[in-house]
């Protein structure tokens, strides 16, 4: 057998030596069979330890791969938990901004529905609960009459007055009605109106104002005598108004 065809490590090399020497002192101690038999028996010795050391290092390696798999699975895990950890992030955001959309839109709903329902008002020392169409329509007409559009205002609250026949802006209405009719010098409907107020609302804010006007249509229509009545009505119904004031002056001037 050809030793170079079956390279041992320095311990096994060691082995064989003592082996040798102890093969060639066996030949003196014992016979051909027994040296055969021990010889035999050390090298199945050895044959045994190399094949230990065989299945170590396989174990080894096992080992090694084992944990460098295990090793790769800890990392797969610490990526899928980072990706988990951003998706649940993201989706925390998602849902901030949904329930702020979701804020959004009911107040506006809230804001939408808020210009559908009546509110309070106060007009002319008078207090009542108006529709939000008509306090806009109202508010229009009077714009309309304060930029001196007298003939488009008279049609705007005639139109104001036919919508909205109950409407707690009807005296209001009337009375500007009245002033529009006064510029366009339709004093009889002008009168008209004023009187409507008159009766409906005595108590109105503008009703000393109403009788004033009634006066000074009187007068244009050459009513002197309907007039002094009315301003003396005025006098004893309404005494500390400011309109009061002016029918004594217009009294002690009408002939």
């Amino acid at each position: 057998m050809n030793p170079s065809r079956f390279p041992l490590s320095p311990r096994a090399l060691l082995l064989a030596v003592m082996l040798g020497g102890f093969a060639s002192s066996s030949y003196a101690l014992f016979g051909d069979d027994e040296a055969r038999r021990a010889i035999i028996e050390m090298r199945q010795r050895l044959d045994g330890m190399q094949q230990s050391q065989q299945r170590m290092g396989e174990d080894n390696a096992q080992m090694r791969r084992s944990l460098l798999e295990l090793q790769s699975q800890i990392e797969q895990l610490k990526a899928d938990q980072a990706k988990l950890r951003g998706q649940n992030e993201q989706l925390l955001r998602d849902t901030s901004e949904l329930q702020r959309n979701q804020r959004d839109i009911a107040k506006g709903m809230d804001e939408r529905l808020r210009q559908f329902e009546p509110m309070s008002v106060n007009v002319d020392g008078q207090e009542f609960v108006a529709d939000p169409t008509e306090k806009r329509d109202f508010e229009a007409a009077l714009a309309v009459f304060r930029s001196g559009k007298y003939p488009e205002a008279s049609s705007a609250f005639t139109t104001f007055l036919g919508q909205w026949p109950k409407s707690g802006y009807a005296s209001s209405a009337r009375f500007w009605l009245g002033n529009a009719q006064y510029a366009t010098r339709n004093y009889k409907e002008a009168i008209a109106n004023f009187r409507s107020l008159l009766n409906a609302t005595p108590l109105h804010g503008r009703a000393p104002e109403a009788a004033l006007s009634i006066a000074n249509c009187q007068i244009e229509l050459k009513d002197n005598k309907g007039a002094r009545k009315t301003l003396e009505d005025l006098v004893r119904n309404y005494p500390n108004s400011e309109a009061a004031g002016a029918a004594k002056n217009r009294l002690a001037t009408l002939k």
